[in-house]
């Protein structure tokens, strides 16, 4: 009998061992996989969001997007282009090591010295820095060549590195001599092995194979509060019905983007909870509209159709933005018709309504000297945006109707984005979530000039050019009176309208659906965050 109760209590301690061990770890299916755990290598919402786990920023936001305090406890303007960041006090790299203002300095470098990172991005920050100074261990000094008022929402995607993970003698801002950097730059393989995944967040990386998962583990001591998760795995899972079924299954905790039409099952099925939360991403493609010979549209007449803005026009008002939203996206979306939802700042009041009108449509078309269309490709990725693919296809029929003979080209979002990068497409679809939470956001990089030595239009894979939308845009960004870059955003905004560079279908909703016993909340800029999921009684 003594024998029998110790095995049975045994037995039960083992099993409320292996149950709290589940209670602290946490499953999550992705929709779009993380493509490098680097920080500063692609400014896409899916490695952004992973990275934000790892490293911190020194300006950080809500769910809502609104600032908030990350590793600098305040910032300020000491005059027109001078601002002071005062440092987090006691904030630890998960190596141990503490941070210091030369981290952010190193971390500036670093970004404006990676060779082999998409569009430039990150770069385009530091190119507006004129200076950046450290007075004491806890202040950080920065120096812009002109007003740049949008300073701390840029920072906000700038992940602090520590600088031990480069050969360097003293550290300063002297980009010249690559602020005291002796050896190699950091490679991105290196951030993905772990090496160099050194960050101040929350978790630790505990390993990342791609197309198989990311483990995660809880920074034990990490600065701030605490995550509930002990260990957090990330399965990438593209499509939404097995990720459903594996939810259902036991298999996930939390899920990703499932079918909007899968709602409400997951609504009538006890158990299993969700939560829809508009976002700021809009979806569009773009126009090659800077080639005469463009790769992947041919004409009778050997012309790019695509320079001509009623061309651009035309193929804006033969697609049926409400039925994809209705049919497509089952409603979780809100069509387009400027590239940021209105009422946030910089976008227009009452904006000109992107209306289906085929009829008008092919009037253009014969306007512009193709009474009978010509051919044009579509590219995008089938993994990345939520029905990517099928929109794809949607707005290829709505082409064809028009009497443009289109063709669908997808494929995976790491394959599609260093295409796209290298222009080899002639229209490409695009998705874009507006991290500063006003309209300059998506102008800055896909719409003003290519002018990588200024940071802007370094997304502009169209290589659109429209003098006059530069100067009022950069007149913009350097306007600190809030009402008066107001203004210039929205005449900015309108000639983008006019012109159509790209053209704008909707605007996507976010949704996550999670076990019983679970809670998340859901965020404007679609990051999954494992600190943002929480028990609930």
């Amino acid at each position: 009998m003594i024998v029998s109760r110790l095995r049975l209590a045994t037995l039960t301690a083992l099993l409320g061992l292996a149950a709290g061990a589940h209670a602290q770890s946490l499953t999550i299916a992705l929709a779009s996989e993380p493509t490098a755990i680097d920080p500063h290598y692609h400014q896409a919402t899916p490695n952004n969001a992973m990275a934000s786990q790892i490293f911190e920023t020194l300006v950080a936001q809500d769910a809502k997007m609104s600032l908030i305090p990350g590793l600098a406890a305040s910032w300020k303007t000491l005059d027109d282009t001078t601002w002071e960041f005062k440092l987090q006090k006691d904030v630890k790299f998960s190596n141990g090591q503490p941070l210091t203002p030369q981290d952010v300095i190193f971390t500036f470098c670093r970004a404006m010295n990676n060779e082999e990172s998409i569009a430039g991005s990150y770069e385009a920050v530091v190119q507006k820095f004129a200076d950046v100074q450290t007075p004491d261990a806890h202040t950080l000094i920065i120096k812009t060549r002109k007003p740049y008022p949008l300073l701390p929402n840029d920072l906000t995607r700038m992940g602090i590195i520590w600088n031990g993970i480069a050969e360097h003698g003293p550290i300063t801002f002297d980009l010249e001599k690559k602020c005291g950097v002796t050896g190699g730059w950091p490679r991105v393989a290196d951030f993905n092995n772990g090496k160099h995944a050194i960050g101040t967040g929350p978790y630790k990386l505990k390993s990342y194979v791609k197309g198989s998962g990311i483990e995660l583990e809880r920074n034990e001591d990490y600065w701030g509060q605490k995550p509930e998760w002990r260990n957090v795995k990330f399965v990438p899972v593209p499509n939404a019905g097995p990720r459903l079924t594996g939810l259902l299954a036991g298999d996930f905790d939390v899920v990703e983007s499932p079918a909007a039409r899968d709602v409400q099952r997951i609504k009538s099925t006890p158990g299993f909870g969700y939560v829809v939360t508009p976002s700021v991403r809009v979806v569009y493609f773009q126009a090659d509209v800077g080639r005469e010979n463009s790769p992947f549209v041919k004409a009778g007449n050997g012309k790019n159709p695509l320079q001509d803005a009623r061309v651009r026009r035309a193929i804006s008002m033969a697609i049926d933005r409400k039925t994809i939203v209705d049919r497509i996206m089952d409603g979780m979306a809100m069509p387009a018709n400027q590239f940021l939802p209105d009422g946030m700042f910089g976008t227009l009041p009452h904006p000109p309504q992107l209306t289906y009108d085929p009829a008008g449509a092919k009037k253009l078309l014969a306007e512009a000297g193709y009474p009978n269309g010509f051919e044009l490709t579509l590219s995008s990725t089938n993994d990345r945006y939520i029905n990517d693919g099928q929109i794809t296809q949607a707005v290829a029929q709505y082409l064809s109707r028009i009497g443009i003979k289109t063709h669908v080209d997808t494929m995976t979002r790491s394959v599609y984005f260093p295409r796209r990068a290298k222009r080899e497409f002639s229209f490409s679809m695009g998705g874009w979530s507006s991290e500063t939470g006003e309209a300059s956001s998506f102008l800055q990089y896909w719409v003003t000039s290519f002018a990588p030595e200024l940071g802007m239009g370094t997304s502009n894979y169209g290589r659109y050019s429209n003098p006059e939308l530069d100067q009022i845009f950069r007149q913009a960004v350097t306007t600190v009176d809030d009402a008066q870059r107001e203004k210039l955003l929205q005449q900015a905004l309108t000639l983008t309208l006019a012109d159509l560079p790209s053209i704008p279908l909707h605007f996507e909703s976010s949704i996550w659906a999670f076990r019983k016993g679970l809670t998340y909340e859901g965020r404007a800029d679609q990051y999954t965050l494992a600190s943002s999921v929480k028990s609930v009684p």
